[in-house]
């Protein structure tokens, strides 16, 4: 038995053609945009998950600067002010042009099964248990059960026990003998399969838009949540904030729940 803590790696994020919104920019007398962009009025880090957010709400009104459309005769120039306004208007169409993907490592089946439910603007690849054969079976413990040295000892040794079957059912079926062809493999792995704990850690790829990240962290980190999907939405919220201060700048961290000052963006 492995124990493991749930992880989070952020694998991709957005990146801008500068280039090419300069070239549609041109066209539409919007330049003023990217002056402020090169001055480092936009963002000095050029941010582009914010800025792309600021770009799509900006092309919906033409809102480069007053007068492109004539019913607009002032703007934000801002940047922070403009998406807090985005947030505050529930403007949150445009925050689903900007997605973030993560490596969810050593997660449980249990966790999986809840965050599927979440699928607008979701991308997953998981890990797959009829390919991956078991040799040990990681597993994460929550700090109140590691305290309770009786359970933990009947729990390692119930783990320990389905590992040695798993290597048992290996050899039984003689996976790893000469010539054994990948389809009696995947056969066998996925019955086997069968006789791994719910809790077992896996991993996958998550692909979210920010729209969807917003309702799901406030949503999986409340007071009711699973305490292991609670957990790591709690990491993964810090790993957003981070990238994207003002797309996530609202949230108040009370007791580990994540509360937006604008719900339902």
């Amino acid at each position: 038995m492995k124990s493991v803590e749930p992880e989070v790696f952020l694998v991709a994020r957005p990146e801008l053609d500068y280039d090419e919104i300069a070239r549609y920019l041109r066209d539409v007398g919007g330049e003023s945009w990217l002056e402020r962009l090169d001055r480092g009025d936009l963002d000095d880090e050029l941010n582009d998950p914010q800025n792309l957010a600021e770009f799509a709400g900006r092309l919906c009104y033409r809102s480069w600067e007053p007068g492109l459309n004539p019913n607009v005769v002032k703007i934000r120039t801002d940047s922070g002010q403009y998406l807090e306004n985005i947030l505050r208007s529930l403007h949150g169409s445009v925050l689903e042009h900007v997605s973030f993907s993560f490596v969810l490592h050593n997660v449980s089946r249990v966790l999986t099964h809840e965050l599927v439910r979440h699928r607008p603007g979701v991308a997953i690849s998981q890990e797959s248990m009829r390919f991956v054969r078991l040799q040990d079976i990681p597993f994460w413990f929550p700090d109140w059960a590691r305290e309770d040295a009786e359970l933990m000892k009947r729990a390692t040794a119930m783990l320990e026990q389905m590992e040695e079957f798993q290597a048992w059912m290996a050899g039984h079926f003689g996976l790893d003998d000469e010539g054994v062809p990948f389809k009696e493999k995947k056969h066998k792995t996925s019955f086997m399969r069968r006789f791994a704990p719910e809790g077992v850690g896996t991993g996958l790829v998550w692909t979210a838009n920010v729209r969807t990240l917003r309702h799901t962290l406030e949503n999986r980190t409340a007071p009711g949540a699973e305490e292991e999907i609670r957990l790591l939405f709690g990491k993964i919220g810090e790993v957003v904030r981070k990238e994207a201060p003002d797309l996530f700048g609202d949230y108040v961290v009370e007791d580990g729940t994540w509360v937006p000052e604008w719900r339902k963006v």
